[in-house]
């Protein structure tokens, strides 16, 4: 079945569905499918039997990716709630929390690390047609380059590899088809040809910035979650000791953000999400946009610049023949209200 959709003076016309999200949402008004087409009214042949979505005041563009999330977690299970549950609980609420991050507007997500290869299993369930959620890109098991915020014992930014040993594990999975992404690298100027992106990059300096600008690797920088880590983090069990790292390092990250953005290194919109409710995926791009970035550019991390991250840039991230037509819906103009993003259409 072919569907029309009118938003505007633009008028899209996905073809049949085909592998992608599963789940018609609130704010993602196709179904995917490839041999996508775009144009006015007038210029595309719709078919008579197409079925027709006006949408007047929303505004629509490609659906949007996630590189940094964790949908096997619960924000709630703060410190050492976890060891409440069973290891299998964590497969489970995987579930809903993949619905919600599709419904946020998010049709592609990358799982940065999850125990029991839940994230796989999600991938599996949700590509056989058995539950909703958004394309899953899993990563399987993590570890950490350098101490975080939320680990116990360490300073964040400690060294826990060494840069011979980030780079031997680069080496090795390159080949397998994978994409490292060291997680809170403090300093990536040292192997760095071997990264493809370097999450949270909350302590980077100068010469880490001038050698990711170089090298041409992304920064994906989760810059909102700290606001609800700090109002809701103590309720949910998290420790007096990672909320004080969290509130150091909080707004180091967002000015590095800025110099960074600034210096033309380039950027992936990657949230955490988990360490805060998902569903709220989409507020960090106001946050974004207070630290320097346009409104334009806050979405192209979203998108086009993800997909290429992700070695997927013919297939999400864009509108156009052959890619996924993943679209999603805001109310008014996103590019003039980030605001738009925290009620999305019903």
């Amino acid at each position: 079945m072919h569907t029309g959709i009118a938003a505007g003076p633009a008028y899209a016309n996905p073809q049949p569905a085909h592998q992608g999200p599963r789940g018609r949402t609130s704010n993602a008004h196709a179904r995917p499918g490839p041999a996508f087409d775009r144009g006015s009214r007038d210029r595309l042949k719709v078919p008579s039997a197409a079925e027709v979505v006006d949408l007047p005041g929303v505004t629509l563009l490609f659906g949007l990716i996630d590189m940094h999330t964790h949908l096997d977690s619960d924000p709630e299970a703060g410190g050492y709630g976890f060891l409440e549950f069973t290891d299998a609980y964590w497969t489970v609420i995987a579930v809903p929390n993949a619905r919600k991050t599709l419904k946020a507007g998010f049709t592609t997500a990358r799982n940065v690390g999850s125990s029991d290869w839940s994230d796989v299993a999600l991938k599996q369930a949700i590509e056989a047609g058995k539950i909703d959620g958004p394309r899953i890109v899993p990563a399987g098991y993590s570890f950490g380059a350098t101490g975080g915020v939320f680990s116990h014992n360490t300073e964040s930014g400690q060294q826990q590899l060494t840069p011979a040993e980030i780079k031997a594990v680069a080496e090795d999975v390159g080949p397998q088809g994978c994409s490292p992404c060291p997680r809170r690298f403090r300093h990536p100027r040292r192997g760095l040809a071997s990264i493809d992106t370097i999450e949270h990059a909350s302590l980077i300096d100068d010469e880490g910035i001038a050698a990711a600008r170089k090298m041409g690797t992304w920064l994906s920088m989760d810059l909102y979650n700290t606001e609800y880590t700090q109002s809701e983090g103590a309720k949910n069990g998290v420790l007096e000791d990672n909320l004080c790292k969290d509130r150091e390092i909080a707004e180091v990250q967002r000015q590095n953000f800025g110099k960074a953005l600034k210096a033309g290194v380039k950027m992936v919109y990657g949230t955490d999400a988990g360490v805060y409710p998902r569903g709220d995926n989409a507020r960090q791009f106001a946050v974004m946009i207070r630290y320097g970035a346009a409104p334009r550019q806050a979405i192209q991390t979203a998108t086009i610049n993800a997909a290429d991250a992700l070695g997927q840039k013919d297939k999400v991230g864009v509108i156009k023949p052959g890619a996924f037509g993943d679209l999603v819906g805001v109310t008014g103009d996103h590019l003039q209200n980030s605001g738009c993003w925290k009620n999305p259409p019903s």
